[in-house]
């Protein structure tokens, strides 16, 4: 101990020079003693050297004047002592754990301080096995500097990559209940390594196999930790990772069931929230047996009513106070329970749908009608709730006010400091422009507005239709926006069902087309009629778009149909452009040829409902999407129900003739 004395002196004098010397020439020498004090010395040094460490140089010099097999000798030692040491005195046992808290200190240290280059290089990457190891060895103080050790490194693909060669993850697996670390540690070494590993398969036997041994270990815990962690993860996993049909399914089920029955706080909420929408979009037909049915024979409430109605009480609470928190940092973690919250809402709305449908004695869904009834006024009260927030919202980012018009939206004000920025707009600071996270970039206006569609389409409600088709100008934008490329979220699909609950009122049939609904959507329908015909779209786009083409007509239809006196007369330049289109001659799949037919019956419609005047002005028109029903019959292949609607387009338009 002599020599550690004499450098330390020498440091304390201001002799940074001679100390890094004596330091690497103790590192270097040939026994273990010498270089536990160079070791020794090393760390203090740095810890009290603000410059010695914002000096990169002399880190890495430092750093490789370490023996990397000698910090693995230290870890091992302290992990797993000796049958001799075991025996031996307390000093013994206290020496050889001061190795491994030495040991990982150091490692820790240098892993914040060396540069990206060096930090990912071998030398240091490689001490992620012996680290794990190591954890449940480790005092208190040091298993923390280890994960923290452990969630650096991994946070960079080729840690990542070395940490994934493990094959015992016990040490952290059996820590995490008390070591939220444990999580963040698995969390990013995943995420990272998947977009780097080309063997998926063998990440996702992995990823499964930790998650049962974690389930396992918060067996008898709350499991908040748990659940959030993989709230966090499920997510973000590519579909090839996934694990397709996990035994540790009904134990999450179960961790949820017990925190909605424990009378959550806030913490609770946020994770069995987030888990359960996580889990119904990952495993559409296991999960929602898991939290939508309940085997329970009781008058209790079932726990589908106690998820559900937490869920919306959780919204109708938080939405009104929503909106001045828009900048605020809570505001993230807040948004994402709720846009979970309304996903697990219409999940539900959905598995209620399809029960309802189904064999009364099949479906296992065990509620009453009565809590049916609760259930189906307090959804209606909260959706109620969620129109005037979207409202406000669109107003406060967009519009600036219900009905204003669109020139005035746009009218831009210079600050003294030369910033312009629109005079009405509010959003959430820090977006592309300057302007914020706008509302179509938002996943809880997306998750709002989904939900809401869903039921307006299947309750026949018609004071909230009425309510919402005070919307009708933020569904319009929103479908437009969605079309344009480089959209964050699609809005397409969920305001089409919107629309479809919509114009089954009178009032909503108006609102749409005032908004300019029908140009849009005829413009969408145009569009993909007309990259049907093309050879360059991919079959999977082709068919999303179609089923898109199919829902578009459903909505125009009925506005088509219910129009008094008749068609519009902007309305008939969609017969036009069909009139105009172009039948691909190659086989296409159903859906395709679904909608194709579907918008020869929409302008069918609209030649039907209109004047006899304007059906003669139209007559070339009519004659040529004769011709195209004629080409679209060759090429149903025994399609009874195509068949059947083509049909009835080639009778009425020859009579129309």
């Amino acid at each position: 101990m002599n020599e550690f004395a004499e450098v330390a002196k020498g440091h304390g004098q201001g002799q940074q020079g001679p100390s890094i010397h004596k330091m690497k020439t103790l590192l270097g020498a040939e026994d273990d003693t010498s270089r536990f004090v160079g070791l020794a010395l090393l760390k203090s040094v740095l810890d009290n050297t603000p410059e010695l460490r914002n000096d990169e140089e002399a880190i890495v010099s430092l750093w490789e004047s370490i023996p990397p097999k000698f910090l693995d000798r230290l870890i091992k030692t302290g992990s797993k002592p000796h049958k001799s040491l075991e025996a031996s005195s307390e000093s013994s046992r206290k020496d050889a754990n001061d190795m491994l808290d030495l040991a990982v200190s150091v490692l820790h240290t240098f892993a914040a301080l060396l540069p990206d280059n060096a930090r990912h290089n071998p030398k240091l990457l490689d001490r992620i096995p012996q680290l794990v190891s190591s954890l449940l060895h480790c005092s208190d103080d040091t298993t923390r500097l280890a994960l923290e050790t452990l969630l650096s490194l991994v946070s960079h693909p080729d840690g990542a990559t070395v940490f994934t060669t493990i094959k015992d993850l016990s040490p952290l697996t059996e820590m995490a209940p008390s070591q939220p670390l444990a999580l963040e540690t698995l969390l990013h070494a995943w995420l990272n390594v998947m977009t780097a590993t080309p063997d998926k398969s063998n990440l996702r036997f992995k990823i499964d196999r930790t998650i049962n041994s974690l389930v396992s270990s918060f067996k008898g815990t709350d499991a908040v930790t748990l659940l959030n962690f993989l709230a966090n993860l499920l997510p973000r996993l590519e579909p090839e990772v996934v694990p397709p049909n996990p035994k540790w399914l009904p134990s999450l089920g179960h961790f949820i069931r017990n925190l909605v029955a424990s009378r959550p706080n806030a913490a609770s909420r946020n994770a069995f929230t987030n888990l359960s929408a996580a889990l119904l979009e990952l495993y559409p037909f296991q999960a929602p047996q898991l939290l939508f049915t309940d085997k329970s024979t009781t008058d209790t409430a079932p726990f589908s009513y106690l998820l559900v109605n937490l869920l919306l009480v959780d919204l109708r609470a938080t939405l009104p106070t929503l909106l001045p928190q828009l900048n605020s940092p809570d505001y993230p973690s807040t948004s994402r329970r709720l846009t979970s919250a309304f996903n697990t809402i219409s999940h539900f709305i959905g598995y209620l749908l399809r029960a309802m449908d189904a064999d009364s004695d099949n479906h296992g869904l065990l509620i009453s009608p009565d809590h049916l009834l609760k259930l189906r006024k307090s959804i209606s009260e909260t959706l109620s709730l969620t129109t005037e927030f979207l409202r406000d919202r669109w107003d406060a980012a967009v519009a600036g006010a219900l009905g204003l018009h669109p020139d005035a939206r746009a009218a831009e004000a210079v600050t003294a400091s030369g910033v312009s920025h629109l005079t009405l707009a509010w959003n959430i600071k820090n977006a592309e422009g300057g302007s914020g996270m706008g509302v179509a970039d938002d996943p809880l206006a997306l998750a709002a507005v989904r939900t809401l569609a869903i039921w307006i389409r299947e309750d026949e409600n018609e004071l909230l239709r009425k309510e919402v088709s005070g919307l009708a100008d933020m569904l319009v934008d929103l479908y437009r926006s969605s079309s344009a490329a480089g959209t964050v979220f699609d809005f397409r699909r969920a305001v089409l069902v919107a629309f479809e609950g919509l114009v089954a009122e009178r009032k909503g049939r108006e609102v749409v087309v005032e908004n300019g609904g029908w140009e849009v959507l005829a413009g969408d329908l145009i569009a993909i009629l007309e990259a049907s015909s093309s050879s360059s779209s991919s079959s999977g786009s082709l068919e999303e778009d179609a089923a898109r083409g199919v829902e578009i007509v459903r909505v125009l239809l009925q506005i088509a149909e219910a129009a008094r006196p008749g068609s519009r007369e902007a309305w008939m330049d969609l017969v036009t452009k069909v009139a105009a289109w172009y039948v691909p001659e190659a086989d296409q799949p159903s859906v395709v040829l679904e909608c194709q037919v579907a918008a020869l019956q929409l302008v069918t419609a609209l030649l039907a409902n209109t004047h006899p005047g304007m059906q003669k002005r139209y007559v070339h028109s009519t004659t040529a999407v004769l011709g195209i029903a004629n080409q679209l019959r060759v090429k149903l292949r025994r399609d009874e129900a195509l068949d059947e609607a083509l049909e009835d387009v080639l009778g009425t338009l020859a009579a129309l003739r």
